[in-house]
Order: structure tokens, then sequence, then C-alpha cells
């Protein structure tokens, strides 16, 4: 496109007032007059033309700078991308008639690429919208992500120019989120004694004088904020996430060059360790209602007695499944026949419903390595032949009005379950017996564990619950059970031979046997080993019974408990 710079000045003929223009014979001078620029900018889409004009400039070198610059502007823009080139030409416009400086090419360059606009500084809310804005997530995540930029980031740090984002804000602002804590805890605790005012002080009907107080009493607690939850290190761990990924993407864009988010320190969020519900814990818990841990699991005993009360709902193949290899609750539920063959015994979690508030949601399983193939034991397998048998049962009754989901857990009519569903019918079977808590993703753990007992190393375990990092499953799981870890040391000592019987310590006394290596000692005949910790009791229908009428199959919770592998967990 056309452009060039010119001089002129602005004196008059001093007979009739008109400018002299080109004419002025003071042009001779280089210091005479001033310096304008003039490009020809992309036609509007009518075909009218349009210009950048300026002029003032006390120098040729500077106008030329400043055309060199517009030029280098519209260079950025293709003419086969006419909504680059008319936010572009826009800005140009907007320029001129403002009289303002035009802004470096580098800078417009990173702001077209961002969507952003292309004028102003851009603060780090205009940044966690655009960036929120462009990502493909699943719903649960955005949902994360959102709150996040909600509830924490645009209040606190949305205003601060996101090339002048430093330490110290982050620090500031985490600070303010740990403080908010005591502030939410004493809301929470002030409206739970509301709500104890707002119940009647006596049994039977209240008075007048009793009914007008419980109604000022409602309306104080009307006025109150709603429980909120506190902001633990965990939360506060994941909002750093969620901000060092945005500003990650800005360094992407070259909108910033240093991500503050990645050095600012805070308290750990880790999992919690799972503990096993031994007897002292759950003598403990009895007496005190307290677990010991949030993460809680059965042991294999303790969960044969849960399979044993669920064996009559419809939803006991589904706990049986989970339960003993491992699927996470969306995946359950969004299991399909297609992705089990019962003849090879291998099952792949190929879909997951998700619930995006209460709504759910068919969605890829979580990570790539969700939708891995495991392998289904017998017991699983002759599970899910009956549960097929009794759902084509089904199919066959409700006729044309089946629905036909593909689904293998499903209503009667063959409609997909709700998520939701299926932890309520959790939680009702658990509360018809006598078992300790856990919930229906601790099912989950409680098929790690059976793994592991069952001689399953812990490579095993990251493939039977498909984690997408070793690491993750030995942070989780190798201290559940250090009493089988013992046993295979036992194990692995008895490999090395020796050409002299080597002692042991014995059991009754505690200190070794000094009796001659050359001779085989006298020691007290050993109790014989529990069964392995993999295996999970049958129903009690099914075990066959010693002449003393126990079983023989399986341990009972406190033989098992009392076992000498147990006495190491800690």
């Amino acid at each position: 496109m056309k452009g060039s710079t010119h001089r002129r000045c602005y004196c008059r003929d001093p007979k009739t007032g008109k400018p002299l223009g080109k004419n002025c014979p003071k042009l001779t001078s280089r210091k005479h007059g001033s310096y304008s620029i003039r490009q020809e900018l992309p036609p509007r889409e009518d075909g009218t033309r349009r210009s950048f004009s300026r002029a003032g400039y006390e120098s040729l070198k500077a106008a030329q700078g400043d055309l060199d610059r517009l030029r280098a502007l519209l260079a950025l823009v293709d003419q086969d991308d006419p909504d680059s080139t008319e936010r572009l030409t826009t800005m140009l416009e907007e320029i001129a008639d403002e009289k303002a400086p035009l802004p470096e090419p580098e800078e417009t360059h990173r702001r077209l690429r961002a969507g952003l606009a292309l004028r102003g500084t851009i603060t780090v809310g205009e940044w966690l919208d655009s960036w929120f804005a462009s990502k493909k997530r699943r719903k649960t995540t955005l949902n994360g992500y959102a709150s996040h930029i909600r509830v924490h980031l645009k209040p606190r740090i949305g205003h601060i120019r996101l090339d002048r984002l430093h330490v110290g804000h982050l620090v500031e602002m985490f600070d303010a989120i740990a403080l908010q804590n005591e502030v939410t805890e004493a809301e929470n605790q002030a409206r739970s004694e509301q709500i104890a005012r707002c119940k009647p002080s006596k049994p039977g009907r209240p008075t007048a004088a009793e009914r007008a107080r419980l109604a000022e009493e409602q309306q104080k607690l009307a006025e109150m904020k709603p429980f909120r939850k506190l902001n633990g290190p965990a939360t506060r761990q994941a909002i750093r996430r969620t901000l060092r990924a945005a500003l990650n993407a800005a360094i992407a864009q070259q909108l910033i060059t240093f991500n503050p988010a990645a050095h600012v320190e805070l308290e750990s969020g880790k999992r919690p360790k799972p503990l096993l519900w031994t007897e002292e814990r759950v003598r403990r818990w009895r007496e005190t209602g307290n677990l010991p841990s949030p993460v809680m699991v059965w042991t294999p005993a303790q969960f044969g007695v849960f399979l044993d009360a669920a064996e009559d709902d419809r939803l006991y193949p589904f706990f049986h499944l989970v339960g003993t290899r491992g699927l996470r609750r969306g995946e359950g539920v969004g299991q399909e026949w297609t992705d089990i063959d019962l003849e090879a015994g291998l099952i792949t979690p190929a879909k997951e419903i998700v619930v995006d508030g209460w709504a759910p949601y068919e969605s890829e399983p979580k990570t790539d390595g969700s939708a891995g193939t495991i392998a289904l034991d017998s017991l699983n397998l002759a599970v899910l032949r009956a549960h097929k048998a009794r759902q084509d049962a089904e199919r066959l009754a409700w006729g044309s009005a089946w629905q036909d989901t593909g689904k293998v857990f499903t209503q009667e009519d063959g409609s997909p379950l709700h998520p939701e569903t299926v932890s309520e019918t959790f939680r009702r079977v658990l509360a018809s017996t006598d078992l300790p808590p856990i919930t229906l993703r601790d099912l989950r753990h409680v098929a790690a564990t059976l793994t592991h007992g069952g001689g399953g190393d812990i490579h095993t375990v990251k493939e039977v619950l498909r984690h997408s990092t070793i690491a993750l499953t030995s942070d989780t799981y190798t201290s559940l059970l250090p009493e089988l870890d013992r046993e295979i040391a036992e194990k692995a000592a008895q490999l090395v031979p020796r050409a002299r019987r080597v002692t042991r310590i014995d059991e009754g006394s505690g200190a070794p046997a000094h009796a001659s290596l050359t001779h085989k000692p006298k020691t007290k005949e050993r109790p014989d080993r529990p069964e392995p910790m993999g295996a999970l009791p049958r129903r009690s229908e099914e075990v066959s019974s010693t002449d003393d009428g126990g079983p023989s199959g399986a341990r009972t919770l406190n033989q098992w408990i009392k076992s000498p592998l147990l006495c190491q967990l800690s």
C-alpha cells in the first residue's frame, strides 16, 4: 500500500492571508516547517478508501520511523484473514483520531495471536478470561477452573498488569485465603448455633410467645451467610495449579517471560494415607466416633461381609466388580458390554458417566491410561454372566419399552443409572451391616489391597487401577500393607543357600536360640501361617466347614486381624 512523507509549513501570504504551502521560500531550509506522513489502509467492506495521516514531526527521521512502524503493523495480517485485518485497521484509525503513539509491532502481534484487545495493557483478569475461553477440557475440570478464577484469582489479583505480577502478589493472595478460613469457620459456627436457636425449647405445640421468638430467630438465620467450605492446603494447591497453567500459556504467547506461580511456596496438600480398619481402630471408632483417617479401607473379611449383605441387591455385581478390580464410580456406571470380553476374561473401562452439578453426562476416561484393559477373575466372570442373564430376561419382559443403552449396569427398563443412585445404594447396604464406614470410592482402595495381598507388586496395582504414574500408586499404597512386604522379605531370604543352618529367633522369648550351627536346633513348633490377604472370603453358604464347625476357606475378622503378619501395621 502506498505511503509517503512530506514537509510543509504554515506560513501565509501577508497580502492575501492564504497558506503558502510548497511556495514558501523558507522551505529550502531543512529546519523550516514540519514533516507529515500518510499511509493507505485496507479499504472498508464497501470499497471506500481509508488512510492514516499524522503531522508535526520535527525531522524527516522521526516521520520515516513512524511510517516504517505503521507499515510493519500492516504486515502483521494477511488479506486472507479479514477479521484480524479489520481489528488492526480499526485500531490504527482510533490511534490517528486520538493522536496516540503507535504500538510496538511485536506486542501487537502477540495480542493478535492471543485474541486479546490490541490496545491497552493486559491485566491478569483479562488474560484469565481469554485463557479459560480457549480451554477444551472435561466439564468438571472446567468448573474447577471457573471457580478458582471467579472466587479467588480475579477478585484478588485480577486488576494487576500481567507483566507486573510477581511472587509477592501471590504470597499475599494465598495468605489472605488462609486467613479467610478463620472468618469462614467462625461464620459457620455462628450459623450452627443460630440453627439450634431456631428449634422449639419444649416439645409440643409452641405458645404464641414461642412462635414469635422462633420467627425472629428464623429471620436472623435468613440474614446470615450460608455454610461454606474451608479452603485447605489441597484447595490452595489446586488454585495455584490453575494459575500456573494460565501463566504458562501466557509465556507460550510471549506475553510474559516469568511464571511467579511456579515459585510461590505453599503448605503441602498431600493425599491422606489410607488406613486399614484393624480391630483396635474399629474399637476406638465405636468409642469416640472419630475416623482414624479420611480414607479407610476394609479388610478382605470385612469386604466379604459387605458382599454378603449386598448379594440380593441388583447392584451387587457392580460392588463386586469395583471392589475387586478397582473401577471408578463413573467408569462402572458407564461400562458397556461391548468393552467386556467374557470369553477372554478382559474388561476395558472406555466410557465414564460424570456428574456436572446433578446432571450426568458421558465423557472419555479421566486419563489416557484410564482406558487400559485389565483381566477379570473367574468369580467376576461368573457374577457378570449371571447379571447378563438377568438383564436379558428384563429386556424380554419390557419388550418395546426397553431402552437399549448397551450399559452393563442399568435400571430395570434398561435406562442408564445416575452415579449418585449407586452411591445411595452403597450407603443403604452399608447401614444394614455392623461394618465400620468407608465411602464407595474407598472400594477402589480395597481392590488395591486385594491385588497387593494376592501377590501383585506395585506395578501390578498401578495397572489394575490404571494410574497415570507409578509414583502415585507407590505414594498411596506401599504403607498400607507392610505385613505383606515382611512375608515377601522372609521368602526372599530363604532363597539364599547356606552350608550351615542358621537358627531363627525363638518366638516364645524373643531371644535368639544359641544352638550349634552343626546341629538341628530344638525349636518350638511354629503355628500355621495365616491365609494370604488377597483371599476374598466367599459367601457363607459356599464355605465348607471343618470338624469343629469353623470355616476352612476364609478366616473371621478377629482371626485375620490377630495374624502375626498384621502386627507391624501402623
